[in-house]
């Protein structure tokens, strides 16, 4: 099937079932697939025993924040060498892998290690910890997404042609529509780790799609600001904020017809950005045609600056967060836009999140957002 918004970009949607239950997309730009005169190869020949989660959620009651518990996530996948990548394809004389097929475009599937999952819902948990009413218990329901950019594992975001970087958009909004309509989502997180700094296990090209059954702490924290922006001023708090970045001007670093990229006022990390579509969307599937087209240049530029951004280093790690609005209550104060940041603070070297940060949660950024924003706009120029 085609992408459900009429375009010039066309994408053929195939889905089938792995060996042990879990769904797998192909998402084909290209011939023979997209036209469907070949089709994917469907079939797992893995002997794999049936996908199953234990994850589970208790309530930090100091804070509020949901703690997720998914141990099954100890023994996952660290840094395998490249012939042996789980997001390969699956080639004659090597072992299979998560992908049937023997090339891809893009690929999604849910993760073998998911931190949350539709199946968790099986388990028979109490309503607390240890009976107690003080600590609440759920299932770790949602779901987790793994998105394959691309066959070739010497690739990057950064790497894509155009015509690819289009289909992703158009993946990120299709799962995006498809994981809101599961129940109990709250939010639809799409986002990349980049970068064996930060913690990447898998150095495949590919991001994930998380499907949370809460509010995270960060949006939780956005929407209860907005709550209080509206009710004093009757306007939307991020609208407000895309709106004054523009009139002050001295951190806006892209400004296009659709898109707008501006260092925010209080940037917290070294190098740090946000992309917000001039238009208040609520995720990437309300997005027009002309938007995401304009998207794909805008974004895949924004991840070249950011490899450009020290000299001397040529792969800087980074992730890049697509922020949407819930699903459900307080959709309303939500609005899309992505944060996209580094952890490096100079060549070789990175912000620790030590005691200030990570034990108090008071931010502490060694440079200041004006700086920021100047060091993007001449690498962006």
């Amino acid at each position: 099937m085609t992408m459900h918004e009429p375009s010039t970009h066309v994408v053929r949607k195939t889905s089938t079932t792995l060996a042990d239950g879990r769904e797998l997309l192909y998402f084909d730009d290209s011939e023979p697939w997209v036209s469907g005169e070949k089709t994917r190869d469907l079939v797992d020949t893995r002997p794999l025993p049936a996908s199953e989660s234990l994850s589970q959620m208790r309530l930090d009651v100091l804070t509020g924040d949901w703690v997720v518990i998914a141990a099954q996530r100890m023994d996952r996948t660290f840094l395998p060498p490249p012939d042996a990548s789980p997001l390969a394809p699956s080639r004659s004389g090597r072992p299979p892998t998560e992908i049937p097929a023997a090339d891809y475009d893009v690929v999604v599937f849910e993760n073998r290690f998911p931190s949350l999952a539709q199946s968790a819902a099986a388990q028979h948990l109490p309503s607390h910890v240890d009976g107690e009413e003080l600590w609440p218990l759920a299932a770790g329901t949602g779901r987790c997404e793994v998105v394959c950019f691309a066959s070739d594992p010497d690739a990057s975001f950064a790497s894509l042609d155009l015509h690819r970087v289009r289909t992703i958009v158009d993946v990120w909004a299709d799962r995006t529509e498809a994981l809101s309509a599961l129940p109990g989502v709250r939010q639809v997180v799409c986002f990349e780790n980049r970068g064996r700094e930060i913690g990447v296990t898998l150095t495949h090209p590919h991001g994930q799609i998380y499907a949370y059954p809460y509010l995270p702490q960060r949006t939780d924290a956005m929407i209860r600001q907005s709550r209080l922006h509206r009710d004093r001023t009757g306007r939307s708090l991020l609208s407000d904020v895309l709106d004054t970045e523009l009139r002050s001007g001295r951190r806006i670093v892209v400004d296009t017809e659709y898109w707008v990229a501006y260092v925010p006022a209080a940037a917290r990390w070294p190098v740090e950005v946000h992309l917000a579509p001039r238009r208040a969307v609520p995720d990437l599937a309300a997005l027009s045609t002309a938007e995401r087209d304009a998207l794909a240049g805008v974004y895949r530029a924004l991840l070249r600056a950011v490899d450009d951004f020290f000299e001397g280093v040529d792969e800087v790690p980074y992730i890049a967060a697509w922020h949407q609005a819930p699903v459900g209550a307080d959709r309303d104060l939500g609005r899309l836009h992505l944060q996209l940041f580094s952890m490096m603070r100079s060549p070789g070297r990175m912000k620790f999140l030590a005691g200030s940060e990570s034990a108090m949660g008071a931010w502490i950024n060694d440079t200041t957002p004006e700086a920021i924003a100047d060091r993007f706009r001449e690498v962006l120029a």
